[in-house]
């Protein structure tokens, strides 16, 4: 039902969009966020969004380099990734929320698949 895609090899400095469609039912009305797994690696919280668009929350680490946006007509979230780090490199997962907001508490109620992005230093 959550199907990201954007993915792939980029050297550091460099820029990726992410998106993450879904299909079947609507999550207009639900917060959506973006967790990253990297090897060896928990997998940790990157961005939410509420279901508005209004509200967003990142980790520091992705604090003025990433931003999350969702288009609800399209049903799609997206995640802009600029001045990537090799430290960025992980499997990227889509996820939406329990709840409206943007909190990392209630994400994971549905799992996208996933999409590699590895950042070359």
């Amino acid at each position: 039902q959550l199907q990201a895609s954007g993915g792939g090899l980029v050297q550091a400095g460099g820029s990726l969009r992410l998106s993450c469609a879904a299909s079947g039912r609507s999550f207009s009305s639900y917060g959506m966020g973006w967790f990253r797994q990297a090897p060896g690696k928990e997998r940790e919280f990157v961005a939410g969004i509420s279901w508005s668009g209004i509200s967003t929350d990142y980790t520091d680490s992705v604090k003025g380099r990433f931003a999350i946006s969702r288009d609800n007509a399209e049903n799609t979230v997206y995640q802009q990734m600029n001045s990537l780090k090799p430290e960025d490199t992980a499997v990227y997962y889509c996820t939406a929320s329990r709840k409206e907001g943007s909190s990392r508490m209630f994400m994971g109620a549905y799992w996208g698949q996933g999409t590699q992005v590895t950042v070359s230093s």
